[in-house]
C-alpha cells in the first residue's frame, strides 16, 4: 500500500494568508464625542486708538508736501501738549499721488494730464486717558485733520481677560459633553484633543460728521462701553461604554 506524504511547504502556504489577514486587522477604534465650548469675558477699555489723516492738495508735489507738513506738525504738537507720550504717536501711512484729468471723448491719442498732487500723512494715536478722546479728536480736526474716521476702544493688556474666557470655554465644553453623554447613558472618558480660537474686539468706525467736514464743533461725544474677549474651544473626549 502506497502512502502519499504531503510536503511541509503546503502547510506553510496555507498559514501565510491567515497570518497576513491577522496583521491587516486594525485595533478597535475607541468611540469619541466632539464638542465646542465658548467663554466670554467683558472688560472696560482703558485705551483708545485714533487714526488721523491730513490730506493736502496743490499744483506741485512740493507745495502739497509743505502744506501737509505744516498741518501735521501742528497736530503732533497738540498731541504732546495733551499729554500723549511719544511712544504713543506713530506715523502709519504716507502717500504722494498725482491727480489726473482725463480728456472727454478721447480716442487714445491724448494722454491724461496731471492737474495737482495730493499728499496724505496718517498718524496713529494711542490715548490712555479715555476722558480726553473727544477733546483730542476735535482739536486735531481744527488743526487740519480731514480724513480718517476710525477709533478703537481697547485694552492695553487683556491677557487676564482672555485667560478667564479660556477657562470658561473649557468648562462649557466639559458641561456640554457631560450633558450629552448622561442623556445617552454612556460614560465620559479622557480628553484626547483640544483646539482653541480667540477673538478680540474689532475696530469701531467713527461716523463722518460735521467734524470731518472741518467745521467748528463742540467736543465729540464718545462712549467706550465694554470689550468682549471671546474664546472658543473644540474638545474631543473618549466615550466609556
Amino acid at each position: 500500500m502506497n502512502r502519499i506524504k504531503l510536503p511541509l511547504i503546503a502547510a506553510s502556504l496555507m498559514l501565510a494568508p491567515a497570518a497576513a489577514h491577522a496583521e491587516s486587522v486594525s485595533p478597535r477604534q475607541i468611540p469619541q464625542i466632539h464638542v465646542t465650548g465658548e467663554g466670554v469675558t467683558a472688560l472696560k477699555p482703558d485705551m483708545a486708538i485714533l487714526t488721523l489723516t491730513v490730506m493736502r492738495e496743490a499744483e506741485t508735489a512740493r507745495a502739497a508736501l509743505d502744506s501737509n507738513n505744516k498741518a501735521m506738525a501742528g497736530v503732533m504738537s497738540a498731541m504732546t501738549s495733551a499729554g500723549i507720550a511719544e511712544r504713543d504717536l506713530q506715523t502709519s501711512n504716507f502717500n504722494i499721488n498725482p491727480r489726473y484729468v482725463y480728456p472727454k471723448n478721447n480716442d487714445g491719442s491724448t494722454p491724461p494730464r496731471i492737474v495737482a498732487y495730493q499728499v496724505s500723512n496718517t498718524l496713529t494715536v494711542r490715548i490712555r486717558d479715555l476722558s480726553s478722546v473727544g477733546g483730542i479728536l476735535d482739536k486735531s480736526v481744527t488743526l487740519g485733520v480731514n480724513q480718517g474716521g476710525q477709533v478703537v476702544f481697547t485694552n492695553d493688556d487683556p491677557s487676564a481677560a482672555i485667560t478667564e474666557a479660556r477657562g470658561k470655554a473649557m468648562a462649557d465644553a466639559i458641561n456640554r459633553a457631560r450633558t450629552l453623554t448622561r442623556a445617552a447613558g454612556i460614560g465620559l472618558g479622557r480628553v484626547v484633543e483640544i483646539t482653541e480660537q480667540s477673538f478680540r474686539p474689532g475696530p469701531v468706525p467713527l461716523a463722518k460728521s460735521r467734524t470731518m467736514a472741518m467745521e467748528a464743533s463742540d467736543e465729540v461725544p464718545m462712549s467706550g462701553g465694554e470689550n468682549d474677549y471671546r474664546v472658543n474651544v473644540s474638545v474631543s473626549f473618549e466615550l466609556e461604554q
